[in-house]
């Protein structure tokens, strides 16, 4: 019996065990869901809801009244349409069964109700769930208030860091463009400074922005990324070409805003403090000698004048264009430093010819092709010339400063292939360094490279083009062999002489070449 007894006791014990493990899982399970809830709400508090009807932000619109299917009307709209529907009684349609919002009526009483309401058809809500215009999704994150700026500034004024610390950051990435990195570096911590400051002494520092001028693969684009990228700045980069003037087909103006606020993470006062780079912006030039209306050019200068000198702007969220279905946001642009970029193809001659009105007969007289042979002419560039390209004075005007860039020569050239940090040749050294090859570069080799360059007239974006072209038989043969070590590029191979060099591992001391 005592055995009988223990085994009972055992089995019982178990029984305990295992009740007690079960309940803890069933509070490890409790707390989990608790702050998955915690987590949520939290998510939650951190945007806004917005109008199903008018699409204005609650901030702006006031409380809003939930629906199903998670949608939000605000007081007005909701007003608006009981006022409206409550003056038609539609012969008691409204009172019919199964018309209650969120309700849904079954096959016989929708087929009664399309018998007496012939030519009346209602949308189900529930097919919106899952399409571009989900109303749940469309929430913006809530603007901080007064107090919570004041607790976390956005732009610290001591960790800006100063010009000459700007320009050695980009010196490592962009080569060349000495007077072009110092007036960015100068203009973005004057800018950030004004921005952190607002005022200084009730004196209100007007914003700078920039426009930036030099030939085709020059370094432009590669620039500002690179600027953002350093100081840690929501950065939107925008195509002048697309834009069009309101009502036209093509991208609104302020879509380059909805690219700056979806950086920003819809966060609108990050985004407040951005960079948004325009590249192409001599395309938006007053077409000349045209019967037609110019909707993609000095209409769109004159619609970006509000952006540059800064005004409240209404922008679409994760749209390029305002409709019915996409909410919108508020964003100031006071504090957006704007950079404008282009190749201004022909100001060369616009200049040239300017300055060729002062020559003249005689001893010490400037000659007329004094200036046909100049690189840089565009160092020479005034507001006049500008204007006289196509851009209209008050664009002008709100790009007070004119930064040009330097023509690349083969010096410069060489030095993008091999300084940079993320050179050409050091990519493409680090890829055969996977298959444990080790690649080179002969000193004439890289001048081969760099006068291909300049006969193709695309500034660095020509060496990629070329690099690749003789790169793609040694990158194809290479993996064929084990024992290869080491693969020099040779000037007889960038011309098609010959071949590059190739030696055997150190283990094996044979020397062969390729050709």
């Amino acid at each position: 019996m005592s055995k009988e007894f223990e085994e009972l006791d055992h089995e019982d014990m178990e029984k305990e065990n295992f009740t007690d493990e079960k309940s803890d899982e069933v509070v490890d399970l409790r707390e989990e869901i608790h702050t998955d809830k915690e987590d949520s709400d939290k998510k939650d508090d951190e945007y806004e809801d917005v109008c199903f009807m008018c699409r204005r932000p609650e901030h702006v619109a006031g409380k809003m009244f939930k629906l199903p299917n998670n949608i939000c009307v605000c007081n007005d709209c909701m007003h608006k349409t009981m006022d409206t529907v409550s003056q038609y009684d539609y012969q008691g349609m409204l009172n019919y069964p199964g018309m209650g919002m969120g309700m849904s009526m079954s096959p016989e009483e929708f087929n009664k109700f399309s018998e007496q309401f012939p030519g009346i058809s209602f949308v189900n809500l529930t097919d919106l769930q899952g399409q571009g215009g989900i109303p749940n999704k469309q929430k913006l994150k809530k603007k901080k208030t007064a107090e919570e700026k004041k607790e976390a500034p956005v732009i610290d004024i001591k960790k800006v860091p100063v010009p000459h610390k700007i320009k050695a950051k980009l010196d490592d990435y962009v080569v060349g463009q000495e007077q072009a990195k110092k007036i960015i570096s100068v203009a973005v911590y004057n800018h950030y400074k004004r921005v952190a400051t607002n005022t200084m002494d009730e004196i209100e520092i007007e914003k700078s922005n920039i426009l930036m001028i030099g030939p085709t693969g020059c370094g432009k684009t590669y620039l500002v990324k690179t600027l953002a990228k350093l100081l840690d700045v929501p950065l939107a980069i925008a195509d002048a070409t697309s834009l069009t003037e309101a009502g036209y087909i093509g991208d609104d103006i302020e879509s380059v805003l909805s690219k700056l606020l979806a950086a920003a993470g819809n966060d609108t006062e990050r985004a407040e403090q951005g960079i948004v780079f325009i590249d192409e912006i001599d395309k938006i030039a007053k077409k000349k000698n045209t019967n037609s209306r110019d909707v993609s050019g000095e209409s769109v200068q004159q619609g970006m004048l509000k952006l540059l000198e800064g005004a409240e702007v209404e922008v679409p969220v994760g749209a390029n264009s305002k409709n019915a279905m996409v909410p919108l946001t508020t964003i100031n642009t006071r504090n957006i430093l704007f950079i404008c970029g282009g190749a201004f193809p022909d100001l060369d001659e616009i200049i040239k010819q300017r300055l060729s009105k002062q020559t003249g007969i005689g001893f010490n007289a400037d000659l007329k092709d004094r200036y046909d042979k100049e690189k840089n002419i565009l160092k020479k560039v005034t507001v006049e010339d500008i204007k006289k390209f196509g851009m209209i004075p008050e664009f002008v005007g709100r790009l007070p400063i004119i930064c040009t860039m330097d023509g690349l020569g083969k010096d410069m050239l060489v030095n993008i292939l091999k300084e940079p940090k993320n050179a050409i040749l050091k990519q493409y050294q680090k890829l055969l360094e996977l298959d444990e090859v080790q690649l080179l570069f002969d000193d004439d080799a890289m001048e081969a490279i760099a006068e291909k360059a300049i006969e193709r007239d695309t500034g660095a974006r020509a060496l990629r083009a070329i690099i690749e072209e003789f790169m793609l038989d040694i990158m194809y043969e290479i993996p064929k062999d084990e024992n290869i070590g080491t693969v020099t590029i040779t000037r007889d191979y960038i011309e098609g002489k010959g071949g590059p060099r190739i030696e055997i591992r150190q283990n094996s001391k044979s020397t062969k070449s390729s050709q």
